[in-house]
């Protein structure tokens, strides 16, 4: 029975993320690493680096999405992905390494930071 909860809850979790992302074009990692972490108990870390591995196809998918209904300016698409990149592969690199806090206030802050921005105008 616990099996079924669990996946229950991913199934659920996933959908909730995967709209998220595809709504707002990205974000979802916001949601999928409080999910992860509280409801189906995932070690901190842990959340984090599975909201990356989530993200991934979803985030593919939505960019095609993007990318074929012309939504997508590729002379600052392609950039950005390149810096992007690299800077996924550091923060990957640093997740393994800083403090489980230091994780929990950098991610506060940036979701504080984009909750404020998002009702500024």
């Amino acid at each position: 029975m616990k099996g079924i909860k669990y996946a229950a809850t991913a199934i659920f979790s996933g959908a909730a993320i995967g709209a998220a992302n595809g709504l707002f074009g990205g974000g979802g990692g916001m949601i999928a690493v409080p999910l992860l972490s509280g409801a189906m108990d995932f070690e901190e870390k842990a959340a984090h680096a599975t909201a990356i591995l989530i993200i991934a196809p979803v985030s593919f998918a939505g960019a095609a999405a993007y990318l074929f209904s012309g939504c997508v300016l590729p002379y600052v698409a392609i950039p950005a992905a390149v810096g992007m990149t690299a800077g996924g592969a550091v923060g990957a690199l640093l997740l393994n390494k800083l403090p489980l806090m230091a994780v929990k206030m950098i991610f506060a802050a940036v979701m504080l930071a984009a909750g404020i921005r998002m009702v500024l105008p």
